[in-house]
């Protein structure tokens, strides 16, 4: 027992390492917040503290709270949410928690430490995912909960305890309360309960089944309190579903797989290519006979179910992916390709069982550095699709987010306030270090309902920031009309293929 626990402390010393080396190095770079919903989170964390209006109404809808929960005790340091390390440090606690779960799991499934450390290679030094750990985003904070989940219900089979049932349960509500794949899993974890059960199945059952409900439930009483609608984060106004509508509405063209199987299923599947590397998937496939021949099929269906999920998104129309090799040749979404890796760690790792157990640190060593052998010879970011994804799609919103926090931070001073809206425009305010209580934007309800369609309500507001033709510049404009110019345009930040924006101050 006593090496078990000396094999875990290795495994931890190597992924913090690992992940702490990755994380230092993106945020040295300056790429910690390339992605918009990476600065979303932040700021949605940032605001639950800082703002208004604080406290629990400010976690909002559509996004699950956990990843923001986890930010609260670090974004209350300035300095480390103006530089994103609040939201990158726990989605990098998170990397390595699921990394310890994951060889835990494997371990005691396969019971070989070369079988799991094969497996946890696989996975952790992708560098796509490397690049997501390092970020304020939501990858980890599912993965590590979903990790767990393999890792007690593993525990189940061969103990059938109902300890295991329990920690399964809170794992299972860790992940339903990070992302909605979350919620998908949990029948098809019930219904592995009453396989793998034995004298107590049907209790086991229904054990893990009340514990795990309690997050969907939870989260559709928050959306019926909040917004007195259970569904707002699925039908609201900004729900994935609602904003594609919209987009038809406008004639945009129905993204490759909305109500189609089969390109639902080939974009994602390169997306996957992309994300994992053709040397990982070669290996995931190859390493099925051995997950096969040894019957270690729990562990695949389970890490199976988040990519199935991600593939009915597509064809639902709430989760398009756009890769750049595919019409129209862009990027968007590859990130929930990351969702795979788990699967391909641990299949592959099936590589590694079809060995005689004198060779099997060596046929482990040998898969890991194979997978590892093409990220390491084109070792650029730009290889990288989650990176490259952040960045191609940031370029015009970093551009102008550094012009107007620059033109701010000279002339802003503490007390005057602030109206703009909450969403890409708050980088503007975290990079020019103005705290959210300084601002009005929407959520500060009912002033924010009332400022905007009577503009003369927020004049104590010194300064506003919109893009133009938004909700603030409609206020304003509209108010110029009835009354007279109340605020003068003072500068606006042009950048070629990106919205205006706009700075007022009061006249």
């Amino acid at each position: 027992m006593k090496h078990i626990w000396i094999e875990l402390a290795l495994v931890f010393v190597s992924l913090a390492t690992i992940s702490g080396l990755a994380t230092a190095y993106v945020n040295q770079s300056g790429w910690t917040l390339y992605y918009g919903d990476a600065e979303s989170h932040l700021d949605i964390a940032r605001r639950i503290v800082d703002s208004r209006k604080p406290g629990y109404d400010q976690i909002g809808t559509v996004w699950l709270p956990l990843p923001h929960v986890l930010m609260l005790p670090l974004v209350r340091n300035t300095a480390l949410w103006r530089s994103g390390l609040a939201g990158a440090i726990p989605s990098s606690a998170c990397f390595v928690i699921a990394g310890l779960f994951l060889y835990a799991a494997l371990r005691r499934a396969a019971h070989s430490s070369a079988v799991a450390l094969a497996s946890l290679g696989l996975l952790a030094l992708n560098p796509n995912l490397l690049y997501l750990q390092a970020t304020p985003m939501t990858e980890t904070v599912v993965l590590a909960a979903l990790m767990a989940l393999l890792y007690f219900t593993v525990l189940f089979r061969e103990t059938q305890s109902f300890t295991a049932v329990i920690g399964a349960g809170l794992a299972s509500v860790a992940a339903s309360l990070a992302r909605y794949e979350g919620w998908f899993v949990i029948p098809f974890v019930a219904i592995y309960f009453l396989i793998a059960g034995r004298k107590h199945r049907f209790a086991a059952a229904l054990l893990f089944s009340a514990i795990a409900a309690l997050a969907p439930l939870y989260w559709l009483g928050h959306n019926w309190w909040l917004y007195s609608n259970a569904l707002e984060f699925y039908n609201g106004y900004y729900a994935p579903m609602s904003i594609y509508r919209r987009a038809l509405a406008l004639h945009m063209t129905p993204y490759p797989g909305d109500h189609d199987w089969r390109p639902a299923v080939f974009y994602y599947l390169t997306a996957v290519r992309l994300c994992a590397g053709w040397a990982v998937v070669a290996i995931g496939i190859a390493g099925l006979a051995g997950i096969f021949l040894r019957r270690m099929l729990w562990p695949v269906a389970l890490t199976a179910l988040p990519p199935l999920f991600y593939i009915w998104s597509m064809h639902s129309g709430n989760a398009p992916i756009y890769v750049p090799t595919l019409w129209p040749f862009s990027y968007y979404n590859t990130r929930y390709a990351v969702t795979a890796l788990p699967l391909l760690a641990i299949a592959g790792a099936g590589l590694v069982l079809l060995a005689p157990l004198r060779w099997r640190p060596w046929i482990a060593a040998a898969v890991v550095i194979a997978a590892a052998t093409p990220w390491l010879l084109r070792p650029q970011p730009s290889n990288w699709v989650t990176w490259k994804e952040s960045q191609v799609n940031s370029t015009t919103r970093r551009a102008w987010t550094k012009a107007t926090a620059s033109s701010l931070a000279g002339s802003y001073h503490s007390g005057q306030g602030i109206v703009t809206s909450f969403g890409d425009l708050t980088g503007i305010l975290r990079a020019a270090g103005i705290p959210l209580h300084e601002a009005l934007y929407d959520g500060d309800e009912p002033a924010w309902m009332a400022a905007t369609t009577r503009p003369d309500l927020f004049l104590h507001e010194e300064w506003a920031v919109a893009m133009a033709g938004d909700t603030v510049a409609t206020a304003i404009q509209r108010s110029s009309l009835k009354t007279g110019p109340r605020y003068r345009l003072v500068q606006t930040i042009k950048v070629r293929g990106a919205p205006v924006i706009e700075i007022y101050k009061r006249d």
